[in-house]
């Protein structure tokens, strides 16, 4: 989705001005190529006053001595000015790059920072745009297009005083012919703002469109809906074409006022010059002289629309980078942060609720008062049916989300009394969906694990467990090993692997507690029971809360929790809720179907549920 600018209603100048925490250790070089470019703009204004000394001596008087001295001045103010331009470079280009670095590298904190709410809000490809495109715009404006519009509004300023030095009424003809560039300006300023904002945002949506059908390539080719994504990308490409027409349709029309208007003075200006001799108002020199100062400040003058447009592109980009930056962080760490020196591990869920940010008013909590204790070392599986809010529960320990009402404690200290870095350090978590980086199986199995040097030999070890446990022994045959870096996203990997490199992350990182929301689900039979097995070693000193998906996961779980539309209705073992809970019963019957599709299987439960349901037919009739 594209995100409106919530800083639209401040002044270009007022949105600019945010930029100054970043430009300040940079102010002084800043100030240097500002001083260099003005510098050169001050000798190129001298260049016509020394050309009328020139012709109204030496040209007139025929003196070579003095015409030569004459051509190497002009050559010396020539050098000096092209210096001053070097020096102008020298000045700001790396201590701009270095405003790049730190505008992207604060961005990118910001991003880690912010709650999983912000990113199931925003499209990837809106953040990318804004790191990438919107902050090197910035940087460029900031090495050139402010000192540039700085000095050239000097330069016209300047030039147009010194043009009164001949004959006013040749200043006041420049000074007049310009009053309409300016109203241009203006009007310009307004309409180019808007078109610049919207280019911006559709760039953004196009490059999600990219990055969406990149990452589901397989999805597109298996459906033969390629010709499909293609025209909805061209219908997107073809909008973001016509916003950009707009925009070089409204620099067009500035730069027709930008074009004509010299021309008009010109024209004018020759005119009144030729009167003015006729009168002997000024002499020939003097117009000459004139019309070079003219000459000199035509570019700073057809610059300005450029200059201006570039501005207000540098001024959208920064509404968009700090649409991030103003974003709310909801989940941070508390001001006075309690500690667990010794976790035991017990946490537990006290009247915890939760609705997303998108629920409408009249919605129930998705989670609606969950009470539930999972005692230190203990392992619970988690069941329910799909919609009951099973992964949701599991975002809840590791602050991935807060609750919207009652809390989550970990031996009794509410979550939001720990540091999120303490918090995660205790609580783990391992997903059905497995995202893996761009990066070796070392660094990705020991993410959680930062206080080790990944090539010690404590992390092979922690490595080695961990790989055992997930049964990730197929690393080894990879090309290079643990060493070897997978693909994007793990893509390179099947799905199988992907779990297994995840949940092998996860036991790496020797958590107190390991959240596993249904980790086994792309295993095959042989090998999910060669993980269940290590996982019980693992697990028999640490707590787990484990989302089941499958009967075979719930014989891992010591208790069972039944979710039932937002709430805990059940707690205990397998055979108890199979005894005493119609619900349970229906819950783990559709699990075994499920599982029956996958495998092509018969049911295993089944028998214990008939068995538990003769039970209660025998001791109702003992009653």
């Amino acid at each position: 989705m594209s995100v409106t600018s919530s800083s639209s209603s401040l002044s270009t100048f007022a949105a600019l001005w945010r930029l100054k925490p970043f430009v300040r250790p940079i102010v002084g070089r800043l100030i240097g190529g500002a001083a260099s470019a003005l510098a050169a703009a001050v000798i190129a204004l001298m260049i016509p006053i020394v050309l009328e000394q020139i012709v109204q001596g030496p040209i007139k008087s025929g003196v070579f001595g003095l015409l030569l001295a004459g051509a190497f001045a002009v050559l010396a103010l020539g050098l000096g000015e092209a210096a001053m331009v070097w020096l102008r470079r020298w000045f700001v280009l790396t201590p701009a790059t270095e405003v790049e670095f730190q505008m992207r590298a604060t961005l990118y904190a910001r991003l880690q920072n912010l709650p999983v709410a912000f990113h199931d809000r925003w499209q990837s490809g809106q953040l990318l745009s804004r790191m990438m495109q919107d902050i090197s715009l910035i940087r460029r404006w900031i090495a050139f297009g402010l000192i540039l519009l700085v000095v050239n509004i000097l330069t016209i300023g300047i030039g147009a005083v010194l043009l009164f030095r001949w004959h006013w009424l040749l200043g006041v003809i420049f000074l007049v012919t310009g009053v309409p560039m300016w109203i241009q300006g203006y009007l310009f300023e307004k309409r180019y703002g808007v078109l610049a904002r919207r280019s911006q945002d559709q760039a953004g949506d196009l490059a999600t469109s990219v990055e969406e059908s990149v990452h589901g390539i397989r999805v597109l080719k298996a459906f033969g809906r390629g010709t499909h994504a293609l025209r909805r990308f061209s219908s997107q490409a073809e909008t973001l074409r016509e916003t950009e027409m707009n925009k070089a349709r409204s620099v067009g029309q500035i730069w027709f006022w930008l074009d004509l208007m010299p021309q008009i003075a010109f024209g004018l200006s020759l005119i009144t010059g030729m009167w003015l001799i006729s009168i002997e108002a000024i002499e020939l020199p003097q117009l000459f002289a004139f019309f070079a100062m003219a000459t000199v400040l035509r570019w700073p003058i057809e610059s300005i629309g450029f200059l201006f447009s570039f501005m207000l592109d540098a001024r959208t980009a920064t509404d968009r980078v700090f649409d991030i930056f103003q974003e709310t962080n909801t989940i941070t760490d508390p001001d006075d942060p309690k500690h667990l020196q010794n976790p035991r591990g017990e946490l537990a869920f006290e009247g915890a609720r939760f609705r997303y940010q998108d629920a409408g008013v009249a919605e129930r909590d998705l989670l609606d008062g969950i009470d539930l204790v999972l005692r230190p070392g203990e392992t619970m599986a988690l069941v329910g049916l799909t919609g009951s809010g099973k992964t949701t529960l599991t975002t809840l320990p590791a602050r991935l989300y807060d609750v919207t009402g009652g809390r989550v404690t970990l031996d009794g200290v509410d979550i939001r009394d720990l540091e999120l870095s303490e918090l995660r350090r205790h609580i783990a978590m391992a997903f059905e969906d497995a995202t893996l980086f761009s990066a070796s199986v070392r660094e990705n199995v020991l993410l959680g694990r930062a206080e080790l040097d990944v090539h010690s030999a404590e992390a092979e070890r922690v490595l080695r467990e961990a790989l055992d446990v997930a049964q990730a022994g197929f690393v080894d045959t990879l090309p290079e090993g643990v060493e070897t870096v997978i693909g994007e996203e793990g893509l390179s990997l099947s799905g199988g692997q992907r779990q297994r490199l995840a949940l092998a992350r996860a036991v790496a990182a020797q958590p107190k507690v390991l959240v596993l929301d249904d980790p086994l689900s792309a295993l095959d039979v042989d090998t999910e029971a060669l993980v269940e097995e290590a996982l019980r070693r693992v697990l028999a000193e640490t707590t787990a809360l484990i989302v089941a998906h499958r009967p075979s996961t719930v014989a891992l779980a010591d208790r069972v929790a039944l979710l039932e539309r937002g709430r805990i209705t059940a707690v205990g073992t397998h055979s108890d809720l199979l005894r005493t809970s119609a619900h349970y019963r229906h819950v783990i019957s559709s699990l075994e179907a499920d599982e029956a599709v996958r495998t092509g299987t018969i049911p295993i439960i089944t028998d214990a549920v008939a068995a538990a349901d003769a039970q209660n037919r025998d001791e109702g009739v003992q009653a």
